[in-house]
């Protein structure tokens, strides 16, 4: 045979050879139900049996060959038993060889023919067949590991040959994902002798998932590769042109945009662009020494990245905690960092990052930081992140958090982690000691977000009062130190308790004219009725009088319910007028809701001398 039949007679060859070597049912099953479908044929007919790689039939396990031999013994009628093999098979199967020979002693060696039109035929016919064989092996391979799970498919066909291959090659790393998206998106599963009936669509999806993490992507090039070598002529060559880099001066060619996965997709609406946050620093009162240490971490990195890229103690910062009592500011921080920095902003939870599904956790996390990478420069931002990456050690805790704090960790600050990686994991909590020392380790800075003080409260006073209008009158410093204790969010509070006050003083207002209109309708109503009781009086009044003074006495009650009509319409209209305009913020409110709103944490209380406790 010429070599290059050899070489296409290999290639058949080769995923036959990758196959398990045992199959996912009985071999006794299988001799035995050949053994009777060919005696009750051969009774009637004759029969042929055609076992194609015999050898590799043969090889699979000892009681496969020691049963083919007895049922050899058996047979008896009219059966032709036809097996085939290939020359130059894997070594490994040469041993079967004489094996092979004392069960069929007759051979027949089939040649390539010498004239060149009919040789042209028979290449081509060569390399049909091999692509058939390979693609049945490959689909013979998905059936057997489906088996092996108890699972099935109907329509394999239906899957591109392409596809076909990729999948057998790494079908025990895309059943899972195929399972779970047809328990997810099939109502009333299927199942076919016990076995789950997946479709060819699910295992499609499955492997686009695959392929989307970037596994496939070389076997999908090998896959096109030997596809092109099946079709075109053995020897050929790219030209030149495509093999040479760029020349000197050509743009280098856009780097493709990369799709998201499944679970990129999960957690892409999370990601909030700068323009939506809304928060800027000259939002946040007092805090500068915070804001200036947050500015030096965060921005200049961004900013000037220029003395970052030495191999120094100089390095981008990737963790950041902030930690205080609750409504000291920790989220707007957050928020106003990546506004100004220009950044991507994605708020992580648990609802997030868990899932129903064995497995997915851990998936979502690694999404996490893809996407973050994809969107950078990122700020992932962990509220209350004690919740969800506290101490491992706690009693009682679920196998899957831990799992959900070792990838997390490990895509952060690990060997999964990349240094040129633009994202910044920001966290904010009230307890930092419930969190895990490794989380901690991996925070290189830590900022305590106190109570602030009495300067801090005046500045938070004018910056929440600059945007109302407000009475001259009004003491910051006197409210300062009435406000001891208040956070940031307290002082909020007090602030909008008061502005209620002006607005109760219009309802009031108005309630009051409201009243006020009613009297005066319900007198002139009276009036209106009494005189229409003294016009009735007047009997003695001839008939085209009484019908003339009729008429010109319902035109006149006309124009009198018109006229009220428009006044209590203008009326109506100037109290709304009026209602938009509302009386300044006094000195007077603030006292009053200061007796309403009261401080949300004890500044001396157990918590707070914990968190001091932990800080120092």
């Amino acid at each position: 045979m010429p070599s290059d039949m050899s070489d296409v007679a290999s290639q058949c060859s080769v995923h036959s050879a990758r196959r398990a070597r045992s199959w996912c049912f009985d071999e006794k099953v299988l001799i035995q139900s050949l053994y009777k479908v060919m005696i009750s044929v051969a009774e009637s007919d004759p029969i042929i049996l055609y076992i194609r790689d015999v050898d590799h039939f043969l090889h699979r396990s000892q009681r496969t060959y020691t049963m083919f031999q007895k049922m050899l013994a058996k047979l008896s009628g009219q059966v032709l038993i036809l097996g085939s093999r290939l020359h130059n098979s894997d070594a490994e199967y040469n041993g079967m060889e004489d094996r092979v020979s004392s069960l069929f002693p007759y051979h027949v060696d089939i040649k390539p023919p010498q004239e060149e039109i009919h040789l042209n035929g028979w290449k081509t016919q060569m390399e049909e067949d091999a692509r058939k064989i390979q693609i049945q092996d490959n689909r013979n391979h998905i059936v057997e590991v489906l088996s092996a799970n108890d699972l099935d498919c109907d329509d394999l066909s239906s899957i591109c040959q392409a596809d076909t291959m990729v999948l057998s090659n790494y079908i025990e790393e895309i059943i899972v994902s195929a399972v779970s998206y047809h328990l997810v998106h099939t109502k009333d599963p299927e199942y076919k002798n016990g076995k789950l009936l997946l479709s060819s669509k699910s295992l499609s999806h499955g492997l686009s998932i695959f392929q989307e993490t970037g596994l496939g992507g070389k076997d999908t090039l090998k896959l096109e590769a030997n596809e092109d070598g099946l079709k075109g002529a053995p020897g050929s060559k790219k030209p030149e042109s495509d093999k040479s880099p760029g020349k000197d001066g050509d743009a280098p060619p856009p780097k493709p945009e990369i799709p998201d996965n499944e679970f990129e997709k999960r957690i892409r609406p999370e990601v909030i662009p700068p323009s939506e946050l809304g928060v800027t620093f000259d939002d946040i009162g007092a805090l500068a020494d915070i804001k200036e240490s947050l500015q030096e971490l965060v921005m200049l990195p961004l900013r000037r990245p220029d003395l970052f890229k030495g191999g120094g103690l100089l390095k981008p910062c990737r963790g950041i905690l902030l930690f205080g009592p609750p409504g000291t500011g920790k989220t707007m921080l957050a928020k106003a960092i990546a506004n100004d920095a220009g950044a991507s902003f994605i708020n992580v939870s648990m609802s997030t990052i868990t899932s129903k599904w064995f497995g997915e956790d851990e998936k979502n996390v690694r999404a996490l930081f893809s996407l973050a990478a994809k969107v950078a420069p990122t700020i992932i931002f962990v509220d209350e992140v004690d919740s969800m990456l506290g101490q491992r050690a706690r009693c009682g805790e679920h196998e899957a958090m831990r799992k959900i704090k070792n990838e997390f960790m490990s895509h952060w600050d690990g060997i999964l982690s990349k240094s040129g990686e633009r994202i910044l994991v920001l966290a904010a909590t009230n307890r930092p000691f419930d969190l895990d020392e490794a989380i901690i380790r991996r925070f290189e800075r830590r900022i305590m977000v106190g109570l602030p003080t009495q300067d801090s409260r005046e500045l938070i006073l004018r910056t929440v009062l600059s945007k109302e209008k407000v009475d001259k009158d009004i003491e910051y410093k006197e409210l300062a130190t009435m406000t001891e204790g208040y956070s940031g969010s307290d002082l909020k509070n007090l602030c909008v308790t008061a502005a209620y006050r002006p607005v109760r003083e219009l309802l009031k207002k108005e309630r009051l004219k409201e009243m006020e209109r009613r009297k005066t309708e319900a007198k002139q109503k009276t009036a209106a009725a009494a005189e229409d009781s003294d016009k009735a009086e007047s009997k003695k009044v001839s008939s085209e009088n009484k019908d003339s003074s009729e008429k010109v006495d319902s035109d006149g009650k006309e124009g009198d319910s018109e006229s009220r009509v428009d006044a209590s319409e203008a009326k109506t209209e100037g109290d709304k007028e009026a209602a938009v305009d509302l009386r300044p913020l006094t000195m007077e409110d603030l006292r009053q809701a200061k007796n309403q709103v009261a401080a949300s944490f004890a500044a001396e209380g157990a918590v707070m001398n914990e968190l001091k406790q932990w800080n120092d």
